[in-house]
C-alpha cells in the first residue's frame, strides 16, 4: 500500500490518542459545576487528571506535526481556513492549562472560583469546537480551485457541524464523569455515578442521530468504505449503550473502558467517512483535496515511518507506566490531611 495512505490512518489513529485521552480531562474540567460541592471536592476532582493532563495533552501535538510533515497540502488548508476555530480551542486550553497550575497558589476561595470557571470554559470550548471542526472537514467545506477555505466561521456552524460539537460535548463530559467515578471515592463517586447515568442517556440519544447523519451522508456521497462507516458506527453506538449500563451496575472500569472504546471508534467513523478525501469541496468535487494530491513525497514519508515504529512504541510504553503510578485513587480523606497541615 501506498505510504500516503498508510500515514493517513497513522494520523487518524493518533486523533484517536487525543481525543480518547485529553477527552475525558474535557469532561473531568466540565463536570466541576455539578460535582464540586466545596473546596475539597473541587480539589479532589482536578487532581484525578493533574498528574496527566498535560501528557494527554501533547498527542494534538504529535498529531498535529504528522499532519504537516505527511499532507502539508492538508495542513495549510486547515490551519488557514479554521484558524479563527483552532485559535479559540489553542487560547481555551491555554487557559485550562494556566488554571491547573495557577488555581492553588492562594487560599483565597474567590481567587479559587474564578480559575475553576477557567477550567470549565477551557474544557467545554475545545469539547465543542473539535467536534465542529471534525464534522465540517467529513461533510466538506468551501475550497476554490488553489484549494484555499473560502468561508469564514459562521460557514462551520452549519447543522451537521453544530450537532457533531454537542456530540463531542456530551461524550468527553460523560467520558470524563466516569473517570471521575473510577479515580475518587466518597460523595464525588457516587454523585458521579450518578451524572454519568444522566448525561450518559443524553449522549446516546444525541450521539445516535448525529451517527446515523454520517452514515447516511457515507451512502449518499458514495464513500468506498461505506461498509467499515457502518461497522465503526454501530460499534461506537453498542459500546456507548455498555458503558451506560456497566455504570448503572457500578463497574466504574468496565464503564470508562466503554467509554474511551466509543470515543475511538466514533472518531474512527468520522476518518473512514472521510477516506479517500482529507478535505472535501462543497464547491466542486473537482477541487477535493485526497490523500495523494495533499501528501508528501514517498522519501519524506518513509523516513517518517522509520521514525513512528522507533518512538511510538516508547511513547507509549511511558504513557502507560504513568498511568499505571498514578492508578489509586483521589481520597478526600487525604485531601483533608494536606489542607490541615497546610494551615
Amino acid at each position: 500500500m501506498d505510504l500516503a495512505y498508510v500515514w493517513f490512518f497513522i494520523v487518524g489513529v493518533l486523533f484517536v490518542g487525543y481525543f480518547v485521552l485529553d477527552g475525558f480531562d474535557f469532561g473531568v474540567g466540565m463536570s466541576l459545576p455539578f460535582l464540586g460541592k466545596d473546596d475539597i471536592s473541587r480539589r479532589q476532582i482536578i487532581n484525578t487528571i493533574g498528574p496527566v493532563w498535560d501528557l494527554n495533552e501533547t498527542w494534538v501535538i504529535v498529531a498535529g506535526a504528522c499532519l504537516f510533515a505527511a499532507f502539508p497540502e492538508w495542513y495549510a488548508t486547515l490551519f488557514s481556513g479554521f484558524y479563527l476555530a483552532l485559535l479559540l480551542i489553542l487560547l481555551a486550553l491555554i487557559l485550562r492549562g494556566v488554571s491547573f497550575e495557577y488555581r492553588h497558589q492562594r487560599e483565597s476561595l474567590r481567587w479559587k472560583a474564578g480559575f475553576d470557571r477557567m477550567i470549565v470554559i477551557g474544557s467545554a470550548v475545545p469539547a465543542f469546537l473539535w467536534g465542529v471542526a471534525v464534522a465540517n472537514i467529513v461533510q466538506g467545506v468551501p475550497l476554490d480551485v488553489d484549494h484555499e477555505f473560502t468561508g469564514s466561521l459562521l460557514t462551520l456552524l452549519n447543522p451537521y457541524g453544530l450537532l457533531g460539537g454537542l456530540t463531542t460535548l456530551l461524550l468527553f463530559f460523560t467520558h470524563g464523569v466516569y473517570f471521575v467515578a473510577l479515580k475518587t471515592d466518597g460523595q464525588v463517586r457516587m454523585d458521579a455515578r450518578r451524572l454519568a447515568l444522566r448525561s450518559g442517556l443524553l449522549t446516546v440519544v444525541v450521539a445516535a442521530i448525529f451517527l446515523a447523519w454520517t452514515v447516511a451522508a457515507a451512502f449518499g456521497n458514495g464513500a468506498p468504505l461505506v461498509g467499515l462507516v457502518v461497522l465503526c458506527a454501530a460499534v461506537a453506538a453498542v459500546l456507548l449503550i455498555a458503558s451506560v449500563l456497566a455504570n448503572t451496575r457500578d463497574r466504574e472500569g468496565w464503564a470508562f473502558g466503554f467509554g474511551a472504546g466509543t470515543v475511538a471508534f466514533a472518531v474512527l467513523t468520522l476518518w473512514v467517512a472521510l477516506f479517500p478525501n482529507v478535505m472535501p469541496s462543497s464547491t466542486d468535487p473537482a477541487f477535493n483535496l485526497t490523500i495523494e494530491n495533499a501528501s508528501s513525497t514517498d522519501y519524506t514519508l518513509t523516513i517518517m515511518t522509520w521514525a513512528a515504529v522507533v518512538f511510538l512504541p516508547l511513547v507509549l510504553l511511558y504513557q502507560g507506566w504513568t498511568y499505571w503510578i498514578f492508578r489509586k485513587r483521589v481520597s478526600r480523606t487525604t485531601i483533608e490531611k494536606a489542607a490541615a497541615a497546610a494551615h
